[in-house]
């Protein structure tokens, strides 16, 4: 099957892993199938290349706004056009509802073919206070609206998105599967984390992912985990911010900022731990969740994506609570008996339903389903 998918980025080479779920759900689909992916932003360069078994065109969009965005769009669709008269897609997959979204639509439409549109971002949330959101831009919110209006089929990775996608159309559950096995079970790295317990947040620092919540919560937590240390993996622009305030709180010496940390390296800090806590304001889905779960570890967390879908092997508490999400910590480590059983069952959940494997096979049905014959 001949597949064109639509993203605002791709990683750059093998080694790359730009958007690592994605990045493997295109590797797995291109062993069986001819996938050229169509990278609106990232890289910033131009010229076709291989990556993950797919074929590349980076449009080399970068920051182009304004009237230069709608030039840098219309070429786009011109570009996947040019190559369906080279070679016929039998399915177009935009990945993000905005920009892909609509190029991907707008190209279907010239070329009479079946488009997905899978909301995998922010794209339909307006977060202003914290400058998050595809809905704080009039032009995106049309973008979006068109996309998911006039696609064959939208899909979502969690209910919290698919409640979003709603308000447009039905939408079809079809996560993004985790490698179960690259991220499996396995042996703590010695010397790796420290504490008791040791506690893990994977994120990039941004307002979104509220490690300010995080970091008055795990405050709250020392009254009765004395020996406990959390452990940020992840970085970006909140990160000062967040360590002048971990100083504030007088827990600098038990907060651990392990910075970027390479995707293949992540299954050692996630089987080290002894709980993911997770404090977003909103996911879409919660690739790190799952990522986790598929190493035995459960998460608690704020009530988005898959944290919510996943309970009762996770346990969910309100955003912005840093009392109610203390409170889930302790009680949560506390009990070492029901951490493992709900380690065990959030494993079991993910191998069953939020696999790569499980997740490419669904999509492929879809393909089938859609694609003329």
């Amino acid at each position: 099957m001949n597949v064109g998918i639509v993203l605002p980025g791709f990683a750059t080479s093998d080694q790359d892993w730009c958007i690592p779920a994605i990045t493997s759900l295109v590797r797995a689909l291109s062993e069986r199938h001819d996938v050229r992916v169509f990278a609106l932003r990232y890289p910033h360069h131009l010229g076709p290349y291989r990556a993950h078994g797919a074929r590349v065109f980076p449009l080399g969009g970068a920051q182009s706004k304004g009237l230069s965005r709608a030039f840098h769009l219309a070429r786009a669709v011109r570009i996947i056009f040019s190559q369906h008269m080279r070679r016929s897609f039998d399915v177009m997959h935009a990945f993000w509802a905005d920009e892909p979204g609509y190029v991907t639509i707008q190209a279907s439409r010239w070329l009479r073919m079946p488009a997905i549109v899978t909301i995998a971002g922010g794209e339909l949330v307006s977060m202003p206070e914290i400058g998050y959101g595809g809905r704080t831009s009039l032009l995106n919110r049309y973008f979006v609206s068109r996309a998911l209006a006039r696609a064959t089929r939208v899909t979502a990775g969690s209910s919290t998105a698919a409640l979003l996608g709603e308000r447009y159309r039905s939408v079809t559950f079809l996560p993004l599967g985790v490698d179960v096995e690259r991220f499996s079970p396995g042996l703590p790295s010695d010397g790796l984390l420290a504490g008791s317990p040791k506690l893990l947040h994977v994120a990039s620092l941004t307002p979104v992912k509220d490690q300010a919540t995080l970091l008055r919560a795990f405050a709250r937590t020392i009254p009765s985990l004395p020996q406990a240390m959390l452990h940020i993996v992840g970085d970006g622009p909140s990160k000062e911010g967040l360590q002048r305030l971990a100083s504030e709180l007088g827990v600098a010496k038990r907060v651990l900022f392990h910075g970027s940390v390479a995707h293949d390296a992540l299954p050692d800090y996630y089987r080290s731990s002894d709980l993911l806590v997770m404090s977003s304001l909103y996911e879409t889905q919660g690739l790190v969740v799952q990522e986790a779960a598929a190493c035995r570890r459960t998460t608690v967390g704020t009530r988005v994506g898959v944290v919510a879908d996943l309970n009762p092997a996770t346990l969910p508490v309100a955003p912005r609570d840093d009392v109610a999400l203390a409170s889930a910590i302790v009680d949560t480590v506390r009990d070492p008996g029901a951490l493992q059983e709900k380690g065990l069952m959030a494993e079991r959940r993910v191998r069953a339903r939020y696999s790569l494997g499980t997740s490419v096979s669904a999509l492929e049905a879809l393909y089938e389903e859609l694609a003329p014959r």
